[in-house]
Order: C-alpha cells, then sequence, then structure tokens
C-alpha cells in the first residue's frame, strides 16, 4: 500500500464498523463526518443502484482542500422484494424490519466512492444474507438490547442476531458489515 502514502486519506463515515475494518486494511487515515447530508434518492432509480448514488452524493458534499486528500465514502442499503431498508426510523421500524427479513434472503449492497480534486470513482459490492425464521421474542430481544437505529435493515451481522439468525451468506462478510474492504483494497492499488 506504499502508492498510498502520498495521499491523505479521509473515511467521511461515524461508524465504528467502518472505522474498524478500514483499519484492518493497515493505512493510515482520519475521520471527517458532515452532518445533515440529504441521503435522499430518486424513486425511479434502479434500487441496486442507490447505494453507490448515495455514496457518491456524500462525497459530493465535501471541499477537499489538498491533491492529496482521498475521501472514501460509502452507503449500505438492504433490499427485499425491491424495497430498500434503510436505517429504521424508530424501535417499532426496526421491528418491522425483521420480521420482514425473517425466514427469507436478501441483499446487502454497499456502495462505496473514492474521490480525490482531479478524479472520482464510484462501486458496489452485492451480498446474499440468509435469515432463520425468528420469533417475536428474539425480534423484540434484539432490538431492546442492541437498538440498532443506526444500520441498514435494523441489524448488525456481527452481533447477536448474526449469531442466530444468519442461516448463510454468499459473498462478502465484511461487506454486510458495511465496508467490502477486500474490493476496497483493490480498488484502492488501481487508483
Amino acid at each position: 500500500m506504499n502508492h498510498l502514502s502520498e495521499y491523505n486519506i479521509i473515511l467521511a463515515s461515524n461508524s465504528p464498523r467502518r472505522k474498524e475494518l478500514l483499519a484492518g486494511l493497515d493505512v493510515q487515515f482520519e475521520i471527517k463526518v458532515l452532518s445533515d447530508i440529504d441521503e435522499s434518492f430518486p424513486t425511479e432509480m434502479p434500487k441496486k443502484d442507490v447505494a453507490t448514488y448515495i455514496a457518491t452524493k456524500k462525497a459530493n458534499a465535501y471541499q477537499l482542500s489538498s491533491e492529496k486528500d482521498l475521501l472514501i465514502t460509502a452507503d449500505t442499503v438492504v433490499l427485499l422484494d425491491n424495497e430498500i431498508y434503510g436505517k429504521p426510523a424508530d424501535l417499532e421500524d426496526a421491528k418491522r424490519m425483521l420480521r420482514n427479513l425473517s425466514g427469507k434472503t436478501h441483499e446487502v449492497i454497499t456502495g462505496v466512492c473514492l474521490t480525490t480534486q482531479k478524479k472520482q470513482h464510484s462501486f458496489s459490492v452485492s451480498s446474499q444474507v440468509r435469515f432463520a425464521v425468528l420469533d417475536e421474542a428474539e425480534i423484540e430481544h434484539y432490538v431492546e438490547k442492541y437498538r440498532p437505529l443506526d444500520k441498514a435493515g435494523a441489524y448488525g451481522i456481527q452481533e447477536w442476531i448474526g449469531y442466530i439468525a444468519v442461516e448463510y451468506i454468499s459473498g462478502s462478510y465484511f461487506n454486510i458489515m458495511g465496508l467490502p474492504v477486500q474490493r476496497l483494497y483493490q480498488e484502492l492499488k488501481k487508483f
């Protein structure tokens, strides 16, 4: 990763999971977060493109101060029956999402955008997750104890719900956590 030493890498995320995952690549980075970035998207947009669209929209909200700045933005969505499951509005919404995911396979898509003053590159990674059937007590326990209001689809695969609900995954586990680090590493090598 020596070629990245010329860059001041900035992760634009408050997510502890994204911080942990990017740190795992052994790159030096700093955190900068703007509040109140509009994460809306056109309703007619294909749902598979939403995460990349929002990651790019987040990147475009930043003003990079140096040619050496390399900004990384990301957005994760859960897709079930062509419906986007973003972050739940409240605990009841989180329970509703988990009831809907129960016993079904859903898709987790993370869009990532790499931005400098001279260029921008976006990509997305998709993983499939199969949930076992969850009973109401399991859903209540998870939502009340873990309060997953900051997580797309109202769950974190690395938490208790991942241990008891995930029957199988196809694709990147780290993508489901919120940052597809293997693909990010490859894209950074090319960048």
